[in-house]
């Protein structure tokens, strides 16, 4: 029965991620696994990353990630969507991290200004100046996401970093559309509180540093 049922399912390369996790789980199909790794990989870097605020610790998040979905195959249940499944992974992992991370206060950014730079809607940055511009903003956004509580940043990087639909963040974390929405909110307004005291504190430095013939450091 079972055997038939994998037959009749399409080609790897053409199979929707439930089918291809319903080969790891029934056959560990290796090159089923290689292609669920292989959609999702970038994805679950940019979270975990965003989460923990260092790209490099992303990329070993999730690889543990992938470690775990793997040793927990034959959990798996069809009946779900895998997006549901990986995402709400990938974050336990995350959350385990930063707890890691708070006990021993380590957390730092890591820059790199490839991954770390982050998209200006409207600005030009074909320039030296601008492109600094919108590397020094993006720095901005990401120290203030750091600052935010664990479900505040959740729901910030998996709906404006990620592309997660609001229906679609409740059913990884498990909580009502409207908490999520209702958190985002309270995200969104902590964030241009601590971005407007960043921005303050730039310009106080940018017009004593102009007194003094110096480069502000905002």
């Amino acid at each position: 029965m079972i055997g038939s049922i994998l037959k009749s399912l399409p080609s790897i390369f053409s199979a929707t991620d439930e089918q291809a996790m319903w080969r790891v789980k029934m056959e560990d199909d290796p090159q089923a696994f290689a292609q669920l790794v292989k959609r999702w990989e970038k994805p679950i870097q940019s979270l975990c990353a965003r989460m923990t605020g260092d790209l490099h610790r992303g990329e070993d998040l999730a690889q543990e990630t992938f470690t775990r979905i793997y040793a927990k195959r034959k959990e798996y249940e069809p009946s779900g969507k895998f997006s549901t499944f990986i995402w709400r992974v990938a974050l336990n992992i995350s959350y385990d991290e930063l707890r890691k991370i708070n006990r021993r206060g380590e957390m730092t950014l890591e820059e790199d200004e490839e991954s770390g730079r982050e998209e200006i809607i409207g600005i030009d940055a074909s320039t030296p100046e601008l492109r600094l511009v919108e590397q020094e903003r993006a720095d901005m956004v990401r120290t203030a996401l750091l600052k935010l509580g664990e479900p505040y940043r959740t729901v910030v990087v998996m709906r404006h970093y990620e592309g997660l639909k609001f229906r679609e963040i409740a059913e990884v974390l498990q909580i009502p559309e409207g908490t999520v929405k209702s958190r985002m909110v309270e995200a969104l307004s902590q964030l241009n509180r601590i971005l407007s005291q960043v921005t303050n504190v730039g310009e106080t430095s940018c017009n004593r540093s102009k007194q003094r013939n110096e480069i502000p450091l905002i």
